[in-house]
This record gives structure tokens, C-alpha cells and sequence, in this order.
């Protein structure tokens, strides 16, 4: 090969490669003009380097077409300059979507642990079968307090962090079961319902909602919002609509991912509200009001900055958070 009569041949070709690739705004037409040429100019790359191995002439278009690739194919964003469309679009988006099951799974809960806390406190027998009255009475006048204090405020922290979280990520890992979801939430229920059946049968009402209202709140609202994704992708299983049940999976998969990340923020604030605020020797109307100006925050993030991610467009999947920041703009 004729290295410089082949690269004379081409020079225009080359060079308009070149200035396609530099554009900051392309028109569709200009477009496919670009992906065409990429496609000729790779060919000839591969021509060069085989007639001639390594050149200045190849070098050069080497470049150019590593500019053009960018184009149509996406630089990766770096993960740190993504962060805020996450928080303030992809997640809150995410979390509106799941409003209705959430707010479904909290009414079913409370329901239950009602039933539950009535019909333990109104039969004797049935309370029996939790423990004898010596270790109910443990229990109420005691332990139910101490639990909130007997370990080191950061360590009790992280337990009841990683606990919950662990919760929170079975739900949606093992929602498409179908099973799992009503099983944790039925759980719950009862466990919640019982304990108030012992706290006011010992005449120790007042100090379970104080122990239980300034992160319970927030906790159970982040573990409703777990449920309801687990129930979400099993829907999406049992009723794809227009889609197929692999891509209704694919897709709501994404989001509840995406929703799980954001829970362990959620219940890592919570976490810190129980370790830190619950046991603490301030005024209750305090404690109970910063459980319940973090339920606010959470609630307003969710419906309202949720609310305005939707009607900007936003999904919530987090395949987006993952997509290249450079796009061919039609102009």
C-alpha cells in the first residue's frame, strides 16, 4: 500500500470524520452521516494497520474516530457528578411510584396489630402464652425500656440499622415470591400488636407509643415502602400489561433497586433516632417531634419532590443512573 497516496485519497473523508466528532450539536441527518462515516474510517484504520502497522497517518484517525464513538455510544458520567439526579430525581421518583402500596401496606399493618393488641389484652389466656406473669411484668416494667439503653448509643445504632435494612432488602429481593412480603408485614403486625397488649396490661400504655413514636415513624414507613416493593415486582410478574413478564421484571427491578439504596439512608436517620433520641433523658414532646419532623421530611421528599420527578419525565430506574451523560442531540 501507498500510505501517503491512500491517505491523500481520504484526507477529506477523514477530516470531515473529524469535524463531525468535534460538533457539540448535530442534526439527524448529520447524524447518520457520522455513524457512516465512523464505519468507513474504521475499515480504513484497519486497512492502514495491516499494510503498515503502526502510523502517524493511522494515529490521527485513531482519534478521530475515538471522538466519534463518544457521540453515539455515551461517555460514562463519573458516578460522584450523577449523585444529585439521583437524590433529587430518580429516587423521589421512585418512591412516588410505590405511594398507593405503601400507604396499603401501613392501613393492613395497623389493622392487624390492632386486632392483635385487642385480642391479646381482652384474654388473659392468650397472654399466657407469650411468657408468665412474672416475665410480662419484666417486660413492661422493665425490660421494654432498658432494651433502648443497655448497649453503647453507636453500636445500638448500627444493630438496629443493619437489622431493618436487612429486612427492607429481603422484601424486595424475595417480593416476587409472592409469599414473603404478606409474611413479613403479618409478622410485624403481630409482634407490634402484642407488645402493646403487655404494655397496657401492665398499665404501661404511655410508655410504649413514648418509646416506640420518635423512630418508630420513620422506621416503619421506610419497612411499608420495602413491602410495597416487594409487592410490586410480584405484580409485575402476575400482571406485565403491554410488556413482557421480563421486561416488567427488568424494569420495576431497576427502580426497587433503586429504592433499596435510598432505604438504607432512610433507616440508617432512623437508626441514629432510636440509638441516639429514643433513650435520652430530654422532654418527650421534643424527642417525639424529631420523629416526626424526620417522617415529615421523608413524606415530602417522597410525595413531593416525587411528584415533580415524575412530571419532568423521570422513571426512578436506575439503569439511567448508569447511562452516559453525552448524547447526539437532534437538532
Amino acid at each position: 500500500m501507498d500510505l501517503d497516496a491512500y491517505s491523500a485519497a481520504h484526507r477529506e473523508e477523514w477530516d470531515r470524520l473529524a469535524e463531525l466528532a468535534r460538533r457539540r450539536v448535530l442534526s439527524g441527518k448529520q447524524s447518520d452521516e457520522l455513524i457512516e462515516r465512523y464505519q468507513a474510517g474504521a475499515a480504513q484504520l484497519s486497512a492502514i494497520k495491516t499494510a503498515a502497522g503502526s502510523t502517524v497517518q493511522g494515529d490521527r484517525l485513531s482519534v478521530a474516530l475515538s471522538r466519534a464513538r463518544l457521540r453515539f455510544t455515551g461517555a460514562g458520567a463519573g458516578v460522584l457528578s450523577q449523585l444529585p439526579r439521583f437524590f433529587v430525581l430518580q429516587l423521589p421518583a421512585a418512591l412516588y411510584r410505590l405511594r398507593w402500596i405503601t400507604l396499603g401496606v401501613a392501613v393492613v399493618t395497623f389493622v392487624v396489630a390492632g386486632l392483635y393488641a385487642a385480642w391479646a389484652f381482652s384474654n388473659p389466656q392468650v397472654l399466657a402464652n407469650f411468657g408468665s406473669d412474672a416475665q410480662l411484668r419484666q417486660l413492661a416494667n422493665e425490660d421494654f425500656v432498658d432494651y433502648y439503653s443497655e448497649n453503647p448509643a453507636a453500636s445500638f445504632t448500627g444493630l438496629v440499622w443493619t437489622n431493618n435494612a436487612w429486612i427492607a432488602a429481603q422484601c424486595i429481593a424475595f417480593g416476587i415470591l409472592g409469599v414473603y412480603v404478606p409474611y413479613i408485614v403479618l409478622q410485624n403486625a403481630q409482634n407490634l400488636g402484642v407488645s402493646a397488649a403487655v404494655m397496657f396490661a401492665y398499665d404501661k400504655g404511655d410508655v410504649f407509643f413514648l418509646y416506640i413514636a420518635p423512630h418508630g415513624m420513620l422506621e416503619l414507613t421506610a419497612i411499608f415502602v420495602a413491602a410495597a416493593g416487594g409487592l410490586r415486582i410480584f405484580w409485575a410478574w402476575i400482571a406485565p400489561g403491554t410488556r413482557t413478564r421480563g421486561q416488567a421484571l427488568a424494569q420495576d427491578g431497576r427502580a426497587l433497586f433503586t429504592v433499596a439504596i435510598g432505604l438504607v439512608f432512610v433507616l440508617f436517620i432512623s437508626g441514629v433516632i432510636e440509638g441516639f433520641v429514643t433513650p435520652a433523658p430530654w422532654p418527650w414532646p421534643v424527642k417525639i417531634g424529631i420523629g416526626a419532623l424526620a417522617l415529615a421530611a421523608f413524606l415530602a421528599y417522597m410525595l413531593v419532590a416525587g411528584r415533580r420527578a415524575i412530571r419532568s419525565g423521570e422513571t426512578g430506574d436506575l439503569d439511567e443512573f448508569e447511562a452516559g451523560s453525552s448524547r447526539i442531540y437532534a437538532g
